[in-house]
C-alpha cells in the first residue's frame, strides 16, 4: 500500500494542508476506531454507494456480503472502489450563520476489491468483524461459510483530514 501522491491518489494536494493527517498511526488508528465504513463503487457510469461493517488489519479492509446483490454484482464487473470512514463528529459553532464547521476525523482510501476463498481467511476477517460487536468467540459451520462472501479490499492510497481538534 502506498501514501497517495500529494495526499491524492490522482496527484492533486489536498486543498487545505492544514487539515491533513500525514501520520500514518494516526490515519490507521481511525481506521481501527470504528465499525462503519461506506464503499463507493461505479459501474457504467452509474455510482453506487452503500454502507457496511468492515475490520482493518494494519493492511486490508474486510467487510461480508451476501452472494447475490448489488453491490457484488459491480465489484464482479469494476473491483476498483473508493472507501471512507469518519470519527468525533460534531460541530464548530460560530456567531455567522456560513461559518459553522464539521468537526471530524476521516480517512479516504482507494483501493481493488479481492473475493477471498481460503477459508482461514474468511474466518479471521468474519473474526474481526464480530470482535466489534461482541468479545464472544463463535464458531462458524461450514454451510454458512460457505453462503458468506467476504471481500477484502487491497488499499492503493490513502489520506486523512481533520477538522476541530487540537
Amino acid at each position: 500500500m502506498q501514501e497517495a501522491k500529494n495526499g491524492n491518489p490522482h496527484g492533486c494536494p489536498m486543498r487545505r494542508k492544514d487539515r491533513e493527517i500525514t501520520d500514518r498511526a494516526e490515519i490507521d488508528a481511525i481506521l481501527g476506531a470504528t465499525h462503519l465504513m461506506r464503499i463507493a463503487l461505479v459501474d457504467g457510469d452509474t455510482p453506487f454507494l452503500v454502507p457496511v461493517f468492515y475490520a482493518f488489519d494494519g493492511t486490508a479492509i474486510y467487510f461480508h456480503s451476501a452472494q447475490a446483490g448489488t453491490k457484488i454484482d459491480i465489484m464482479k464487473r469494476n473491483n476498483k472502489v473508493c472507501f471512507e470512514i469518519s470519527i468525533d463528529h460534531g460541530i464548530v459553532g460560530n456567531d455567522v450563520a456560513c461559518d459553522f464547521e464539521a468537526q471530524h476525523r476521516t480517512v479516504i482510501g482507494f483501493g481493488k476489491v479481492a473475493f477471498v476463498t481460503d477459508d482461514a481467511e474468511k474466518i479471521n476477517a468474519l473474526d474481526r468483524i464480530v470482535a466489534h460487536f461482541s468479545e464472544k468467540k463463535f464458531e462458524y459451520p461450514k454451510a454458512n461459510l460457505s453462503r458468506t462472501v467476504v471481500i477484502r479490499i487491497d488499499i492503493e492510497s490513502i489520506k486523512g483530514k481533520k477538522h476541530g481538534f487540537c
